[in-house]
């Protein structure tokens, strides 16, 4: 059986099921037709015999020798990764993250021509705020499994009936099971517009939207064209260095003397990162396709491609396992073999071929930013103050890094509906 094929007779229980249980009281578009598109329940099927072809190719790998250097200065060594991967082969479970996700309303709709993959879990909460949340790369949906609960459900999580939202998770085109676009012009700004079609044609006309990484970029997109039907964004990785200070940045040049103490302290962490970790985006930003090759072909390849940076952008002293668990972090790198989705992900840094920290015209729409301490630079008050003419929440968050959600699910709750609240 095919990714997310499922028979007819499975289809009208899967649709009975989430209209009578998961999902509450739905909108009357939701299952028919609105807008165009009609929306289809989505199940996951991985065949046995692609768990066992991946398994099999992760035994065969020839692998690289160690690295000399006894740091991780010229990449993920072998001796953190292979225990991993080999644990993937060996007694690593897709069937229960693939049993996790089924378990939830999950559907399929089209739109510009793409079948764009979402979950979409209704709060019991009367005057519960829609929110769409969207992960990044090398991220995926999973990010967000911890939080569906506390946003829906704030009262089993410390919170209020107040602070209830519907929660609507979509795969970026190309990534995960959403379908691999077959033409250019799926940036950010076109999945911005896809997004407010989407959560219109869910029957939401107003609605919030809240990202980091890619999803940061998507929803600043969408603040920036003014999409139909948006109140607002929250961001964990917001872009908001100033034109000033990239073309320093981008020259190499001294930090200017004029930085406050947190405005330098955030140039000198993204002075490191683009001397020393930012080759893999300029290699997907320029070359998605070659990179693609080894991304779809060899698991282990991709596999620290992708594991690179989940340790160097986790909050764990480059230990990511100890906050999110092996078991998660191999679900993600799973979820993109599977689906053969590494170079498909990889082209949407081709598609915007631009900077994400760099602020990018002036938002005149109410942001809202929430900084965690492990993020790939912690972004100062005053350049938020300078590029969001309307920032109604700016804080400093406890723990956590650049997957927020994926990392501290209680504290990125906490935060959503701190940055929310002021727009119900």
């Amino acid at each position: 059986m095919m990714v997310g094929e499922i028979s007819a007779s499975r289809r009208e229980f899967v649709a009975g099921a989430a209209l009578a249980g998961a999902m509450g009281a739905l909108p009357s578009a939701v299952l028919g037709q609105a807008g165009g598109g009609a929306i289809r329940p989505f199940k996951i099927a991985i065949s046995g015999e692609d768990i066992a072809a991946m398994k099999r190719r992760i035994l065969e790998t020839r692998w690289a020798d160690a690295q000399p250097a006894v740091d991780e200065s010229q990449g993920v060594r072998r001796e953190t990764i292979e225990p991993l991967l080999r644990y993937w082969a060996k007694d690593y479970d897709w069937r229960k993250i693939e049993a996790r996700l089924n378990a939830l309303p999950m559907f399929m709709t089209e739109i510009d021509g793409l079948d764009i993959h979402f979950i979409h879990v209704r709060s019991r909460h009367e005057n519960a705020l829609p929110i769409i949340l969207t992960h990044g790369w090398p991220g995926s949906i999973l990010e967000f499994m911890r939080v569906i609960d506390p946003l829906t459900n704030p009262t089993a999580h410390g919170g209020k009936a107040a602070d209830a939202f519907h929660v609507i998770i979509p795969s970026i085109p190309g990534f995960g099971f959403s379908a691999k676009p077959t033409k250019v012009g799926w940036g950010s700004d076109h999945i911005g517009r896809a997004w407010s079609t989407l959560m219109l044609r869910l029957g939401y006309d107003k609605y919030v939207s809240q990202g980091g990484d890619c999803g940061s970029v998507i929803s600043q997109r969408m603040a920036l064209q003014h999409v139909p039907g948006l109140l607002g964004i929250h961001l964990n990785m917001p872009a908001v260095v100033p034109a000033d200070v990239a073309k320093i940045l981008a020259v190499g040049d001294p930090a200017p003397a004029t930085l406050s103490s947190k405005e330098r302290g955030a140039f000198d962490q993204l002075e490191a990162f683009y001397r020393d970790n930012s080759a893999y985006a300029g290699m997907m930003n320029t070359r998605p396709q070659t990179i693609g090759y080894s991304l779809v072909d060899s698991p282990v390849g991709m596999a620290a491609w992708m594991y690179e940076k989940i340790a160097q952008w986790v909050y764990a002293d480059g230990q990511p396992e100890r906050v999110l668990g092996r078991d998660a972090i191999l679900d993600d790198i799973s979820l993109y073999w599977l689906t053969g989705t590494g170079a498909s992900a990889a082209r949407i840094y081709w598609e915007d071929h631009t900077n994400n920290f760099n602020a990018r015209g002036i938002i005149d729409m109410p942001v809202a930013v929430s900084v965690f301490p492990g993020e790939i630079f912690r972004a100062p008050k005053s350049w938020a103050e300078r590029c969001y003419k309307n920032l109604i929440y700016f804080n400093e968050a406890s723990n956590g890094g650049h997957f927020a959600a994926w990392e501290q699910p209680q504290i990125f709750a906490q935060e959503v509906r701190a940055a929310f609240r002021s727009l119900r």
